[in-house]
């Protein structure tokens, strides 16, 4: 007997905009675990705390399994959960504590050797995404249920994002403006322990901040309704096979896995590509963190324009073709000595226009194909009669995460095989070793890219397809 659900008819018009603010403003908390994870991981547990590299991918690569069973089982959760709260808030409450508590801990570990730190970033690795897990997915499950608008839909994720990016961003710029800006530069471990209790702050406060901001459309969203079925592993393993086997999700499934395999890689070895490759000094890293929020801005508006013009699918291949056409350029340049000597004055402005650029034609690619996973929701209900947002989003937020998994795990295998020395200051690294970090780089993240561009091509959805769904379940 399949569950019913008390009907849903998300409004056609534009979600105000305080609402799409409030909504928005919760991606920060995981903008700031993401960017943590991207950018400062490997090269505190690297390089700082002395951890082998590949040591620091195999832990958050373990905590990957562990989010395959977790994401899609959090994700039905949320989507048959009864309270007078409905089925997601509860979640985003509940997880606001125990996330920020974790992520304080995992920048402030215990002296420990080589096994004793590789166990404890592990298991916290495992606890923080396992929390932002009940976090993100409620929340973004939200997204479908505020307005059923196709074009309105990107809008929403456009803010997410843009709040995404800049709650990382700004941590970014904390970091190198302030907390790494002093004695020790990148090597002060004492900067490091700081931050963590910053984000964690901050993650908090971002997390009650949405959570409270939506609270009052409780009333309006649809709530699963009890018909005397009972759950077991079989049904719940059915309902989620049947919701995943549309064609369209798989592939935006791979293409999201794509995704984020390519930003893991980019984001693991960023600073380390800034600050030996290109030889940027610390005070034009931090010129270049600060900069991303011009990207996010870009991309914001860039994103609902394409979705409106040209289709959510056209727009995204589109937009992906000149992103990553224009991203691994100077790389490229660079090892056929085609790019400016490190120190030549006009290396830095160069390389730092085309990555706003680049940066903001990606964030636009991101808010798209999001998006498109709304529209996933309508399909599926009009083959299943169920509303199964949270196991389409827990998806997207499995594969989000897989960055830190797949991806660093990549960024330091590649640190790995060119014996990429630990500690050490950028003038003493070989100009051999440097050259095969970006021969390594850029031809990893330019296949892997690729083959997201060629699942994109296959989704199936576009606005008739959307408003024919919206007429079935209408009619229904």
């Amino acid at each position: 007997m399949e569950e019913i659900r008390a009907p849903a008819h998300p409004p056609a018009g534009k979600a105000p905009v305080a609402l799409k603010l409030a909504h928005g403003f919760g991606a920060s908390a995981f903008g700031i675990k993401n960017n943590g994870f991207d950018y400062f991981l490997l090269l505190f547990y690297g390089t700082v705390i002395g951890l082998e590299p590949g040591l620091v991918g195999l832990a958050i690569l373990i905590a990957l399994v562990f989010d395959a069973i977790s994401d899609p089982l959090v994700g039905y959760w949320s989507d048959n959960f009864h309270s007078r709260w409905g089925r997601r808030h509860p979640f985003m409450y509940a997880a606001a504590l125990p996330v920020a508590l974790s992520y304080f801990l995992l920048w402030n570990p215990p002296e420990l050797g080589q096994l004793g730190l590789f166990l404890y970033l592990t298991g916290l690795a495992v606890l923080i995404r396992t929390f932002i897990t009940f976090y993100e997915t409620p929340s973004t499950a939200l997204l479908p249920e505020l307005t059923s608008d196709y074009a309105e839909r990107t809008s929403i994720q456009s803010y997410r994002l843009l709040f995404g990016w800049a709650g990382g961003n700004i941590m970014s710029v904390l970091m190198f403006g302030v907390l790494l800006a002093g004695e020790g530069g990148m090597q002060n471990r004492a900067g490091f322990e700081t931050y963590g209790i910053v984000a964690g702050a901050l993650i908090f406060v971002s997390i009650m901040i949405s959570s409270l901001g939506t609270h009052h459309r409780i009333p309006t969203l649809s709530r699963p309704v009890a018909t005397g079925e009972r759950y077991n592993i079989r049904r719940i393993f059915r309902e989620m096979v049947e919701t995943l086997s549309e064609t369209s999700f798989i592939a935006l499934f791979f293409t999201m896995v794509f995704a984020s395999i390519s930003t893991g890689i980019a984001a693991s070895l960023s600073f380390i590509m800034l600050n030996y490759f290109w030889g940027f000094s610390e005070f034009q890293i931090f010129i270049w963190t600060a900069t991303v929020f011009f990207s996010a801005i870009i991309g914001f508006l860039i994103a609902p324009w394409a979705a409106r013009k040209f289709g959510k699918k056209e727009a995204s291949i589109g937009l992906g073709i000149l992103a990553f056409s224009i991203a691994p350029a100077p790389v490229l340049g660079r090892l056929v000595g085609l790019m400016p000597e490190n120190g030549d004055p006009v290396l830095f402005p160069l390389v730092l226009t085309i990555n706003v650029i680049d940066l903001a034609l990606i964030i636009a690619v991101q808010a798209v194909v999001y998006s498109m996973i709304a529209d996933l929701v309508e399909s599926n209900q009009v083959k299943t009669g169920r509303r199964s947002e949270g196991v389409y989003y827990a998806a997207v937020t499995f594969t989000r995460k897989s960055t830190q998994g797949i991806g660093v795990l990549a960024g330091g295998i590649i640190l790995s095989v060119i014996a990429f020395p630990q500690g050490a200051a950028p003038e003493t690294v070989g100009a051999d070793t440097l050259w095969w970090l970006g021969a390594f780089y850029a031809p990893s993240l330019v296949l892997v890219w690729s083959a997201m561009l060629h699942s994109i091509s296959r989704y199936r959805i576009d606005k008739g397809t959307h408003e024919e769904n919206l007429r079935k379940l209408a009619q229904a």
